[in-house]
C-alpha cells in the first residue's frame, strides 16, 4: 500500500477492523465484578421471579368474595417470614410490602382504606381495581428458562442485579484485553520533566490508555519513544505480550515516520493504511502473530477521534459485545455547519439535551475542544450547508 492508494471509506475500515479482533477466551466471574464487561453467552434464567405471589403494598391479604367484610384478622405475613397457614371465608392477615400472598388470599386491601378495632377489620375506603392490583404475581418478571439476557449485553449495574435474581452468583465474559499503549516522537517530553521550547508533554499516550480503561481493559504504556528505528522496534517487542498494541504519531509518510519499517522489521502484516476522514487519515492497521497493531495519528485531535472510532470498537469487539461500533442520533444545530469537503469530517462540538452547538477551534493540534466536547458531529464529504435548526448525525462520546 502506497500513499498513492486511496484511503478506505471509514465503514469498510471499521468493518475490516473488526473481524480481525482477538477472540478471547471465556471466564466466569463473579457476577459482582462482571460490570463492563459483556456476556459470552446467553443468559436463561435458573428461577421464577417471584418465585410465589408477593404483596407490593402494606394492607390486608383477604379474599375478594367475602368484600365488603368485615374480616377477623388470624395472622401476619412479613417480608421473610410468611404466614404458615391458609387464608379462609371471612379472614384477613396483616401484610407487608414484598410478603408473601398466603394461599387462599387473591386481594390486598391497603391500609388507607382499612381500620381495625381489635382484630376485626372493616372496609373504609375503595377496594383495589381490579382485585389483584397490590399482587405482585409468581413469575411476573420472569419464570426459570426465560432468556433474561442475550449474548453481547453489556453487563450494567441493573444487569447485575437482573443476573442474581436471575439465579447466577458467576457469569461467562470473555477475559479483559491486554492493551499496549505507544506514543512516540523526538518532540515529546516525559511526564514529569519540563518540556523545552521545541517539546510537548506526551499527552496521547495517557489520554488513549484513559480511553481504553472505559472498558474492561489493562492497559499499560511505553514511551515516549524517540523517532529512532531500533527503539521503536524495542517498544514492539517489550508489548509482545499485549493482545492490542496501539500507537500515536509515526504512521504518516514523513522522513521521521518509522512505524511502517518497525512493522515491516518485525515481520507484522499490513492490513490496511489511510482512511478518509478529518481528522485522521493516516490511520494504520496490522497484524503481528496473534496480536493487532493499530498506529493512530500524533496530533491529539487525530488521536482522540481515531481512538475513538476504532480503538473502542476493536476492544468493544474482543469482549465480546453485539454492537461494538458507536451509534448517532439527530440532533439539531445550534451553530450553523459549512459546507464538507473532500473528507468526511468530525466536528467537537457540545450536546446541551436539545441542541449541539460546534465548538469554534477545530485544530487537530488542540485538546481544549476535546475537554470541552461531549459529541462529535458527522459531516459528510460533500456535504451542502447546514443552517441552524437543521438535524445533523451526532456521537455522544460519553458512549461506552
Amino acid at each position: 500500500m502506497t500513499a498513492r492508494t486511496p484511503p478506505l471509506p471509514l465503514a469498510e475500515a471499521q468493518s475490516r477492523l473488526l473481524s480481525l479482533a482477538p477472540a478471547l477466551p471465556v471466564e466466569w466471574r463473579p457476577t459482582g465484578a462482571c460490570a463492563g464487561f459483556f456476556l459470552a453467552e446467553p443468559l436463561p434464567a435458573r428461577r421464577d421471579q417471584p418465585a410465589a405471589p408477593l404483596s407490593a403494598m402494606d394492607g390486608f391479604a383477604l379474599r375478594a368474595a367475602d368484600l365488603p367484610g368485615p374480616w377477623q384478622l388470624v395472622g401476619e405475613s412479613a417480608a421473610g417470614h410468611p404466614f404458615d397457614g391458609k387464608v379462609g371465608a371471612g379472614e384477613a392477615i396483616r401484610i407487608s410490602t414484598g410478603a408473601m400472598v398466603p394461599p387462599g388470599a387473591d386481594m390486598v386491601l391497603i391500609k388507607e382504606d382499612s381500620d381495625t378495632q381489635d382484630t376485626t377489620l372493616h372496609l373504609t375506603g375503595t377496594p383495589p381495581e381490579p382485585t389483584g392490583r397490590h399482587i405482585r404475581p409468581h413469575a411476573m418478571d420472569f419464570a426459570r428458562g426465560d432468556a433474561v439476557l442475550p449474548k453481547g449485553w453489556r453487563i450494567d449495574a441493573a444487569g447485575i442485579g437482573l443476573a442474581i435474581a436471575a439465579g447466577y452468583d458467576l457469569l461467562p465474559v470473555r477475559r479483559s484485553v491486554n492493551v499496549a499503549v505507544i506514543d512516540g516522537g523526538d518532540e515529546l517530553a516525559p511526564p514529569g520533566t519540563e518540556p523545552t521550547l521545541h517539546q510537548i508533554p506526551a499527552s496521547n499516550g495517557p489520554m488513549l490508555a484513559a480511553m481504553a480503561q472505559r472498558l474492561p481493559v489493562s492497559a499499560r504504556r511505553i514511551g515516549p519513544v524517540p523517532d529512532q528505528l531500533e527503539t521503536l522496534i524495542a517498544a514492539f517487542e517489550a508489548a509482545s505480550d499485549a493482545d492490542v498494541i496501539v500507537t500515536s504519531g509515526g504512521a504518516s509518510v514523513g522522513d521521521h515516520d518509522l512505524m511502517r519499517p518497525a512493522l515491516a522489521a518485525l515481520g507484522a502484516e499490513l492490513e490496511f493504511w489511510r482512511v478518509g476522514i478529518k481528522p485522521g487519515k493516516p490511520l494504520l492497521v496490522a497484524r503481528h502473530k496473534r496480536q493487532i497493531i493499530l498506529g493512530l495519528p500524533g496530533n491529539p485531535a487525530s488521536a482522540w477521534v481515531t481512538g475513538f472510532l476504532f480503538l473502542l470498537p476493536l476492544l468493544r469487539a474482543a469482549l465480546g459485545a453485539a454492537n461494538p461500533l458507536p451509534r448517532t442520533i439527530n440532533v439539531p444545530l445550534a451553530t450553523a455547519m459549512g459546507p464538507g469537503g473532500s473528507r468526511m469530517e468530525f466536528l467537537r462540538g457540545h450536546w446541551d439535551g436539545a441542541k449541539v452547538t460546534l465548538d469554534r477551534l477545530q485544530d487537530s493540534g488542540a485538546l481544549s475542544p476535546l475537554a470541552r466536547a461531549n459529541a462529535l458531529v458527522v459531516r459528510a464529504a460533500g456535504a451542502a450547508p447546514a443552517p441552524v435548526g437543521t438535524p445533523v448525525p451526532v456521537y455522544l462520546t460519553d458512549w461506552d
